[in-house]
């Protein structure tokens, strides 16, 4: 026998389950009483440990270096050496210690996101029973290797991917990989499925044990388990955020304008023989004044204190941008089970045999229960919970008949008043198998075909509204002997127990509460058809429509992206099919969300614009996920949205101001320098003038936000954006030529006059005009600006008066300015902000739009 096992098959690809338990065992070279330690040992050193890599994080200088790739941020890095080099030192000193607070805040923040993150980290298993030289020994489960035999009972998790070797009664939960809340029985006979899901014989890792023992043949561990196959397939970046490509987007076009700009300068300046030196200083000191430079700052301070409001309400920010694309959200996927249901098995209804309520039903089922041996399941735990008003505790246990998987029942001999009595459940199709009669008003009547019909049309009426059956069933024994397996035929069916997995009482008014914000939900389930619209129809989800995994497969991505627009339910779905949906919907132009937290959500989590995960959730899917719920609840999500709204409102704030602002100031600059003899403002001026201007706006992440802007969806919109800057940036082009005239032809101002009084007029528009602008409303009417917004505006302006009229104004290449020219450019002022008010309205018509 060789010591190392490696297979190069991939667990998704080859249905491992299909060769069976005694092939796989010559396959793997083991056998049933497991591997030796020498075996296992130079396995694990050939296959490595049995970990799942999921651990989603980047080192710091894969953080540093995303940030820096973005085009703002290399546009100050460019004009920050340029500065340096040309001697401007104060230049760089600011452009440098603005870059470096920026990022810093950016990374530290999703440090802490991702410290918390890793706090609610939960391992699939900590440690297993594996045979080891024919004994049971207790090892970590990075330690298991492909052909050892692990010892499995209720509670355990399953470490790896395997079959069935032996089993009692053995019944899994599945939920994590397959979104099926009903436990699944397992065997050891021979599977001809092709599908993981339908592998009777076949233990997944990630999975868990809820009733039953039994052993398992491990084939596959760490990476080649699926669990582990989804894991690898988030390690991948993820596809960038909407604000990431807003973003990205703005900074592309100030990078054109910045060129455009400096080049026109820089040329024309050299051109009429003006020294070059000069000129090329000042070029740079136009393109630091085009960028937005505390952009960076701004977006990380406002994100930053969205995640921490989001915070309070139980909501951990892994990705701040991700707080952005939640307020953008107009598409929510979310998996079934766990997110619209409690996860949790449920007896809705004992019914009789005409589908009414039968306290007698439940009886049985009760007794059934409470006297069977073995495991009992979550469906019995359900039954127990549901206790009939009367009788049930006068039974006593005679005997017993085991589940066991060939029958698909099991039954317990009971005595009642001194008549023993054989009390059978289990799938109702094995029960009316084994019936010859059906209980109808305490009288047993024939099992004729009218009646198999009947039951039938029962079972399907309620399987196709999502709920699981159990058949119960009766036949009177002789008293006081042990009942034997022939026992269980010539059965009397009294009726059904009606299983589901309960919706939360809080989904439908979440959902509608989402719908009122304009998100509109969709349900991507691992789960049957039935039991998708089923749930759908309870929360308020149209459910007429439903597309499955088999019918996906055969659509083309432009077919998909068709029929998603107009489906919201797909059933029967595996992680790649998830994934598939999640990119059409991005195709489509929708902000899209998915909310999940199974292994299979994976994929779809890591796809979505907004990943969404919660704290029980396996590893996987948090390390997926850019943000994480430490309550399940929708309505949690329904606040992160409009916390989102309001931070986008917010950025864009900054972003209309500071465009629009620097994009006026700039063009009315670059054309003075050119028609002017001299420069119209010096390098320092031009520099302290925007710096000044950012400053007056670091209130912006506080501020309160209008109701409108919080009602619909909201994204970036770069037409919208670069139509304001052209609009306002225009009427402050204006009255900037409006203020060079009356200060040439009105007072004769001479160079520094002429800078003195243009950078006064320049800097006071700009800051007064944030209350104007900052909201579409009328500022009397509008909602009233944050106190830290006054109290930065108010600092900067003072700041700047400072300037020109303090005792230091002469450091700056400032002069006294006359009173009749202060008169005149406070008159230049109202009428600049009256125009603002007055062209604002069509100028931020588009500022934001739905999807």
């Amino acid at each position: 026998m060789t010591d190392g096992v490696v297979r190069d098959i991939s667990p998704q690809d080859v249905a491992f389950w299909r060769s069976g338990a005694s092939k796989l065992l010559t396959q793997l070279q083991s056998r049933s009483r497991g591997l030796t330690e020498s075996e296992a040992a130079a396995r694990l050193r050939t296959v490595g440990p049995n970990r799942f890599s999921a651990s989603g994080r980047h080192g710091i200088f894969h953080k540093l270096a995303h940030r820096v790739l973005n085009p703002l941020v290399l546009i100050l890095i460019v004009a920050a050496a340029v500065s340096g080099l040309g001697g401007d030192i104060g230049s760089f000193v600011v452009i440098v210690a603005v870059i470096s607070l920026s990022l810093t805040l950016d990374i530290v923040q999703e440090h802490r996101a991702e410290l918390a993150a890793e706090a609610l980290r939960q391992s699939v298993a900590i440690q297993a029973d594996v045979l080891r030289d024919g004994t049971c020994v207790t090892v970590p489960v990075a330690m298991i290797v492909p052909g050892d035999v692990v010892m499995l009972r209720m509670g355990d998790l399953i470490p790896a991917d395997g079959v069935v070797l032996d089993q009692k009664g053995l019944q899994l939960d599945e939920s994590l990989l397959t979104g099926e809340a009903f436990p699944v029985s397992k065997s050891t006979l021979p599977c001809t499925a092709t599908s993981p899901s339908e592998a009777h014989n076949a233990l997944f890792a990630g999975t868990s044990v809820v009733a039953g023992q039994g052993s398992m043949l491990v084939a596959e561990t760490g990476n080649r388990t699926r669990f582990g196959a989804i894991a690898s397939s988030v390690e991948t970046d993820a596809a960038p955020t909407a604000l990431e490509e807003g973003v990205r987007r703005l900074g592309l076009l100030i990078v054109r304008l910045t060129i455009f700009l400096t080049l026109f300068v820089l040329l024309a300046h050299l051109a009429s023989g003006r020294p070059a030196l000069p000129s090329f200083l000042f070029a740079v000191a136009l393109a630091v004044g085009l960028t937005p430079e505390l952009l960076p700052m701004i977006m990380t301070v406002t994100l930053a204190k969205g995640a921490q409001r989001m915070a309070a309400r139980q909501v951990i920010v892994k990705r701040l941008s991700a707080i952005h694309d939640l307020g953008a959200l107009d598409v929510l996927c979310v998996d079934k089970t766990g997110t619209l249901t409690e996860a949790k098995i449920a007896l809705i209804e004992p019914i009789d045999c005409d589908a009414g309520r039968s306290e007698r039903v439940l009886q049985l089922a009760v007794v059934n229960s409470r006297f069977q041996s073995g495991m009992r399941s979550p469906l019995d735990v359900a039954i127990l919970q549901s206790t009939p008003s009367t009788g049930s505790d006068q039974w006593a246990l005679n005997g017993e008949i085991p589940f066991d998987f060939s029958r698909r029942c099991l039954s317990v001999a009971a005595t009642l008043d001194d008549r023993t009595f054989l009390l059978t459940k289990g799938a109702p199709e094995a029960i009316i198998t084994k019936s010859i009669a059906v209980e109808i008003d305490g009288l047993a009547r024939p099992l004729d075909e009218a009646w198999r019909e009947k039951l039938d049309a029962i079972q399907q009426r309620y399987q196709d509204g999502g709920f699981r059956l159990l058949g119960v069933a009766i036949r009177e024994l002789a008293p006081l002997i042990p009942p034997r397996l022939e026992d269980e035929t010539d059965l009397t069916f009294v009726g059904f127990c009606v299983f589901a997995d309960p919706v939360k009482p809080d989904a439908a008014s979440a959902v509608a509460e989402l719908a009122a914000l304009g998100v509109k939900l969709k349900i991507i389930s691992g789960d049957q058809p039935g039991v998708v619209q089923h749930v759908a129809a309870q929360v308020g989800i149209p459910a007429d429509r439903v597309i499955v995994g088999t019918e996906i497969d055969g659509l083309a991505d432009a077919a998909l992206a068709e029929r998603v627009r107009t489906v919201d339910l797909f059933a029967r779905v595996d992680p790649s099919q998830k994934r598939r949906i999640i990119e059409a919907l991005r195709r489509d132009k929708h902000i899209v969300g998915f909310l999940g937290d199974g292994v299979n959500d994976a994929p779809a989590i890591h796809a979505a614009h907004v990943g969404l995960s919660v704290q029980g959730a396996t590893e996987t899917a948090r390390a997926a996920a850019d943000i994480i719920l430490l309550a399940t609840s929708l309505n949690v999500l329904s606040a992160g949205v409009r916390e989102g709204r309001r931070t986008l409102a917010n950025i864009l704030k900054y972003v209309r101001m500071g465009t629009s602002s620097n994009f006026g100031n700039m063009l009315s600059m670059a054309l003075a320098s050119v028609v002017l003899p001299f420069l119209p403002l010096l390098p320092l001026q031009i520099l302290l003038n925007n710096l000044l201007y950012d400053l007056s706006e670091i209130g912006i992440p506080f501020d309160d936000v209008e109701p409108d802007d919080i009602a619909r969806p909201r994204a970036w919109d770069m037409k919208s954006i670069l139509h304001f800057t052209i609009v306002m940036g225009a009427i402050s082009s204006l009255f900037d030529v409006a203020t060079f005239v009356i200060l040439l032809k009105g007072f004769g101002a001479d160079e520094a006059a002429f800078r003195t009084g243009w950078f006064l007029e320049s800097i006071v528009t700009q800051i007064l005009v944030i209350f104007i602008i900052r909201s579409s409303r009328a500022p009397w009417r509008a909602i009233r600006p944050h106190p830290a917004l006054i109290i930065t505006s108010i600092g900067a302006l003072l700041g700047a008066l400072s300037l020109v009229f303090g005792p230091f104004r002469a450091w700056f290449g400032f002069i006294p300015v006359p009173w009749q020219a202060t008169a005149a450019i406070v008159c230049l002022t109202v009428g600049y902000l009256v125009a603002a008010q007055a062209v604002k309205r069509w100028a931020i018509q588009g500022k934001t739009s739905s999807i």
